[in-house]
């Protein structure tokens, strides 16, 4: 049977704006009737993927996902004598051998995003030589595109690859997006900016040099992250120990990193104040349904951190009473009562991958 990894959060924010829709506002949900604030799993996932905790934890092993991935190669190319218009097209031919993407013709790049791993990437750079002696590429197998690649982002959060979606990978880990626990509003903040040299200037008028608005929110976020352990040894041709590392890596990333949203404006910074996480057989299920009546709401919940906790651990509770669920919890609650660690989470997950 599948092994899965749960992890369950609960990190607090005041004023912030991490993640906006198209007009600037913070992202929203209407669960249970009231309005939540919302932090999309394609926000999050980024922010894990380029955080210094990805990068330190896993070094070598990280994609890359862009449009431009052939121009290290055109640098290659004219660097052995290609004028730049024939690099490019060169570039181009090996995007349409591999179906890598729609070629924007004369750019070397696809019209969509394409994540390749590190070891893709070094491919495509060492087909410099080759292209530079000959253009042809008259040859059946792919040139660049591995079944899987050694990245273990792609590992974890899968890739699409339309033009070619025999070298799909599935992903590994499902991120959901974040919510608040209870009711949230939008609010505005109405700001004005002081121009300092009219204002150091007695004949000037008062008036700001510069006003807007921009809008905010706080909360207490719930955040559900699903792994499937064995898929993600899998994807990683079956290295336990790299697998080991994203694992690590997910569980820091997913209680230290916040996405990157108006940082500057708000300094939204913070970390986890409860995780659980659970390792079993049984079939995967959120815990978002604890907030489906907005906490504070009913007596006794004007503390939303604590009545959050006390609402995750009674339908965990409940569902290993009505399911007979035995997974395997391991918690960290930062508070006066606290208990647990982060290292405890980290080696509770790197256990359950074999390393």
């Amino acid at each position: 049977m599948t092994r899965f990894l749960q992890l369950h959060l609960l990190t607090p924010y005041a004023a912030a704006n991490l993640n906006r829709d198209d007009t600037g506002r913070p992202k929203t949900l209407n669960f249970g009737g009231a309005e939540r604030l919302r932090i999309s799993s394609q926000s999050l996932k980024r922010a894990f993927r380029i955080s210094d905790v990805f990068i330190q934890g896993l070094p070598g092993a990280l994609g890359k996902r862009s449009q431009h991935f052939a121009h290290e190669l055109v640098a290659a190319l004219i660097a052995r004598g290609l004028s730049e218009e024939e690099a490019r097209a060169r570039a181009e031919a090996v995007i349409k051998h591999d179906k890598l993407g729609k070629v924007k013709k004369g750019q070397a790049a696809t019209e969509q995003l394409v994540h390749l791993g590190p070891d893709e990437l070094a491919t495509i750079a060492g087909l410099a030589d080759r292209l530079a002696a000959s253009a042809d590429l008259n040859e059946k197998k792919v040139l660049v595109l591995k079944d899987k690649p050694r990245a273990a982002d792609i590992a974890m959060f899968g890739r699409m690859l339309a033009d070619n979606p025999g070298f799909n990978v599935e992903a590994a880990v499902q991120v959901a997006h974040a919510f608040t626990t209870h009711r949230a509003t939008v609010e505005d903040d109405y700001y004005t900016a002081v121009d300092d040299i009219k204002n150091a200037d007695d004949e000037a008028d008062r008036g700001a040099g510069f006003i807007g608005v921009q809008e905010f929110g706080a909360g207490l976020f719930y955040l559900y992250i699903c792994v499937n352990a064995d898929l993600l040894v899998d994807n990683l041709s079956g290295d336990t120990a790299l697998a080991a590392d994203a694992v690590e890596a997910l569980i820091r990333a997913a209680a230290t990193v916040s996405p990157s949203g108006k940082q500057n404006a708000f300094a939204s910074r913070a970390k986890a104040r409860y995780a659980l996480l659970e390792i079993g057989k049984e079939t995967p299920r959120s815990l978002a349904s604890a907030f489906q009546h907005a906490v504070g709401g009913r007596s006794g919940e004007d503390d939303h951190f604590e009545a959050s906790y006390r609402r995750l651990t009674d339908l965990r509770n409940g569902f290993a009473a009505a399911y007979g669920e035995a997974s395997q919890g391991t918690e960290m609650k930062v508070a006066a009562d606290g208990s647990g660690s982060l290292a405890d989470l980290v080696g509770a997950g790197r256990a359950a991958v074999g390393a």
